[in-house]
């Protein structure tokens, strides 16, 4: 049927209303941001050593929770994508439950699994590591909410990919980490790019998990989305200036994976 015959005069009518309002739902608040925007004094605003180090340590600790869920994300996907066991439904909906799941919950979550009286935050405290209250805490509670976007954008890859080239390799005499290494993930890596992407921007907006797991000490946890939280009781253009940057990382996550994720089909 064609699109003509499908998108009626009549039809596109009667969804123009409610589509115009789920639209102006969506952008109000974000031109409401742009317009109370302090654009005259941001320069200064974000040269405030308060703010510089909320976006220095959300920066650093979403890199960090990035580059922790790369190590063990992308092999979680690929047994979860390529290696059949009992229970494999299970472990996907609870690999994937932190999508869902209040942040709040697991950050106390995460204090009953490595705070001092959780199931390894006495071993870990023994040899000297503390997580809870730290820096350390904020990167495991971000990589906690953070990983799953990169576990399901990869496992969607590896379920989807042209095994052949992987078993032409196996054929020729290469290694199972030869073949991992020198052909599957080529063969992903738009998919890996576009699910680091993701963790990354969830990394740098995790708030809940975050200050339940990590508190909220300058310096050391207060990251921009906290940071932003606490400042507008007390100096609200300073929240309006990290919000702003918030946003400017968003729209640069949404171009850069506007070609692979948000360019509509064609019919």
């Amino acid at each position: 049927m064609s699109s003509s015959r499908t998108w009626r005069p009549g039809l596109r009518g009667a969804l123009a209303v409610p589509a115009t309002v789920g639209l102006l739902f969506l952008l109000l608040p974000l031109v409401g941001l742009l317009a109370r925007a302090p654009w005259s004094g941001l320069p200064d605003l974000l040269a405030d050593p308060a703010v510089r180090q909320a976006l220095q340590l959300s920066f650093t600790s979403a890199t960090l929770a990035t580059l922790l869920s790369l190590v063990v994300g992308i092999p979680l996907a690929w047994v979860l994508a390529r290696v059949r066991f009992p229970g494999r439904r299970l472990v996907r909906a609870l690999v994937t439950l932190p999508l869902v799941l209040p942040p709040v919950v697991g950050g106390v979550g995460l204090l009953y699994a490595f705070g001092r009286r959780g199931l390894l935050g006495g071993p870990l405290e023994s040899v000297g590591i503390t997580l809870p209250f730290t820096t350390a805490g904020v990167v495991l509670a971000e990589a906690f909410v953070a990983m799953p976007f990169l576990i399901v954008t990869v496992e969607g890859a590896l379920a989807g990919a042209d095994q052949r080239f992987e078993q032409a390799a196996a054929t020729l005499g290469a290694s199972g980490w030869t073949t991992f290494r020198r052909i599957t993930l080529p063969l992903i890596g738009p998919s890996i790019a576009a699910g680091t992407v993701l963790c990354f921007a969830r990394a740098l907006g995790e708030f809940g998990a975050t200050i339940t797991f990590a508190g909220n000490f300058p310096g050391t946890t207060q990251t921009m989305p906290l940071s932003v939280y606490l400042a507008l009781e007390t100096n609200p253009e300073a929240a309006l200036a990290l919000a702003l940057v918030l946003l400017a990382v968003s729209l640069l996550i949404l171009v850069a994976l506007r070609e692979r994720w948000l360019r509509p089909a064609r019919t």
